[in-house]
């Protein structure tokens, strides 16, 4: 009964408990290598469970931000390090594929223009939606984000793909590029 408080008190949230790796969680006075292990696990379980269920709600059409958003919130869950995920969609924005792209540090995730190009062109896709989180931030888009995304947007274009959003996710929340208008200002 006393290990939920302990565990609180040192991760800070219930959600960075399940978050939390193995050596943060043993320095919780009273978890054992074998529990935190536990606690981990319970945390992926969870988190693919909601993509799952995301999944299943969206019927793989994921034609408005929301429904990006819900589908791909799960797959931040829990990470520390920026990552950066596309979500290939068909002419009926019916999902072809999501890849995780790679991941960075705590305050930066390098981006392969390249990579993204490659990935979009396997999947047969005709829009992409590209996401990244902002782990210890808020989900507002930073100069670089914008940099970024005006620089795939170009490569994108040249071999006749949209890019119509890039999504950022902190924790449960998240902002869209496209929503906040920033493809009408600079793209068009």
């Amino acid at each position: 009964n006393q290990l939920p408080p302990a565990l609180l008190q040192g991760c800070g949230s219930f959600s960075a408990v399940m978050g939390a790796d193995v050596a943060r969680l043993t320095k919780v006075d009273g978890i054992s290598e074998n529990a935190a292990v536990l606690i981990q696990l319970v945390g992926q379980l969870s988190a693919c469970a909601e993509r799952e269920r995301a999944e299943t709600r969206s019927r793989g059409i994921l034609d408005t931000t929301d429904k990006c958003a819900e589908y791909l919130l799960p797959h931040f869950f829990g990470l520390r390090a920026e990552t950066v995920y596309i979500l290939c969609l068909d002419g009926k924005c019916k999902l072809l594929a999501c890849r995780k792209l790679g991941e960075g540090s705590i305050n930066a995730a390098d981006i392969s223009t390249r990579k993204i190009v490659e990935t979009a062109l396997h999947h047969n896709a005709v829009s992409v939606v590209l996401a990244h989180n902002h782990p210890n931030g808020i989900c507002r888009p930073s100069a670089e984000d914008e940099s970024t995304t005006l620089r795939i947007w170009h490569a994108l274009d040249a071999v006749d793909i949209q890019l119509v959003d890039h999504i950022i996710v902190s924790g449960s929340d998240y902002c869209s590029m496209a929503d906040a208008g920033f493809f009408e200002t600079f793209l068009r």
